[in-house]
């Protein structure tokens, strides 16, 4: 009988053992998706910046030289 509860305490141990392991990697992958979200944003807003520019570009090129690079 006191080898059952040795058993079953040595099983509660590890499985105590294995969710804070769990935990931990939890908060780490966590920790590491709110970074990649945030680059992930940054990379969006320079995208949206640099076509904002292409497209103000293109807006102020006379209409022939588009014309021309279209028929090219």
């Amino acid at each position: 009988m006191i080898s059952d509860f040795e058993l079953l305490a040595e099983k509660v141990a590890k499985l105590a053992e294995l969710t804070h392991s769990l935990r931990k990697e939890n908060a780490g992958l966590r920790h590491e998706m709110a970074s990649l979200n945030a680059d992930n944003q940054e990379l969006r807003s320079r995208m949206q910046q640099a076509h904002d520019r292409v497209a103000a570009l293109l807006s102020r090129m006379p209409a022939e030289v588009i014309a021309d690079e279209d028929a090219a």
